[in-house]
């Protein structure tokens, strides 16, 4: 009876771990959408961003969260009737999720309002589950060269 418990307790882990970790995949995906597609707007970053983030940008440039809410100054409400410099998008993601940590990939495409060339970013997040909420707490951003044709 002893050696079936253990044996019964492997069984568990193993039918509802990919389960498990299909759910977060899908939560860390729509999270990424949900964000790009409200970044103009310091809520979005409010609840994306770990308290403890670090960021280092496509420039090398490093900062954290706090940097990036006060970006935003103190009246969303000001800029929330002018369409956004760049809309966001995310292609190509690909989620890992290692039980309460998950790397996030995708090619980053920021569409200029203007119709000026868009441009395109690899980024890596990964991200801590923390009482039951994902936040990214390490973000690194690659611009991805313009490729010329000849």
């Amino acid at each position: 009876m002893r050696s079936l418990v253990p044996a019964c307790l492997v069984v568990l882990v193993t039918m509802t771990t990919p389960a498990a970790a299909g759910e977060d995949e899908e939560i860390l995906v729509a999270m990424l959408h949900d964000f790009l597609a409200n970044s103009a707007a310091s809520a979005a970053h409010e609840t994306f961003w770990a308290d403890d983030l670090v960021y280092t940008s496509s420039s090398g440039e490093r900062f954290g969260k706090a940097d990036i809410l006060q970006g935003f100054g103190t009246d969303d409400d000001a800029t929330a009737d002018e369409p956004a410099a760049v809309v966001y998008s995310g292609e190509d993601v690909d989620v890992r999720v290692y039980d309460d940590m998950a790397i996030v990939t995708f090619k980053l495409v920021g569409s200029p309002s203007d119709g000026s060339e868009v441009l395109y970013y690899y980024n890596t997040g990964t991200f801590v589950k923390r009482n039951g909420e994902w936040r990214a707490v390490a973000w690194q951003a690659t611009k991805i060269p313009a490729t010329t044709t000849d």
